[in-house]
């Protein structure tokens, strides 16, 4: 009966240690999910802006004469691009090294890819949405910028640069645009 009555006591013990540690992992779980509501509730996501894909081209931010490199009056630049099926408008984004960059991106049409290989901007892009994300480039150099969704029977080929040049050098041929012109992007 002494044995019974031991195996009893350690089988109790064994049983309100197990409940304990079940209890702190479920205690652990339900703060760890009050604290993501608590912080999107804060800081929402990125991609609450939107856009009519319909008038892109013809008002607002993302009209033709909008995209493209902009230096900013704190001396970041903002990148405004569009994907289209089965383009990136413009073709060829020419940006600073060593300078805050924003970019601005949407879609026209379908969902898209905006990937910018070595660096860490990789997005979808949707109609209807406006994605935005920083970055700064390091140093010079050319990055190739993939759509990486299929978007169509002509993704394969939809391709776009990113040239990253001399900050002095960026910012030289910006202060030579016209007024009325104050958008820089590369010929390729």
């Amino acid at each position: 009966m002494a044995m019974n009555s031991a195996s009893h006591d350690v089988a109790e013990r064994v049983e309100k240690r197990w409940a304990i540690v079940v209890v702190a992992i479920v205690t652990v779980l339900v703060a760890m999910t009050i604290f993501t509501g608590l912080h999107w509730a804060m800081m929402p996501p990125s991609r609450v802006e939107t856009v009519r894909p319909e008038t892109l081209h013809v008002s607002g931010e993302f009209v033709e004469s909008n995209l493209g490199s902009a230096v900013e009056p704190d001396g970041s630049v903002t990148v405004r691009i569009v994907a289209q099926q089965y383009s990136f408008t413009p073709q060829c984004l020419l940006v600073p090294a060593g300078t805050p960059i924003t970019f601005r991106a949407t879609s026209s049409d379908v969902v898209h890819g905006f990937l910018i290989t070595n660096t860490n901007i990789n997005s979808m892009l949707e109609p209807g949405y406006i994605a935005t994300f920083k970055t700064t480039f390091d140093k010079p150099g050319e990055h190739l910028m993939p759509c990486h969704e299929f978007c169509g029977v002509g993704h394969q080929g939809m391709w776009a640069h990113v040239k990253v040049v001399d900050k002095a050098d960026f910012m030289q041929m910006a202060a030579g645009l016209p007024a009325t012109s104050r958008r820089l992007s590369c010929v390729k």
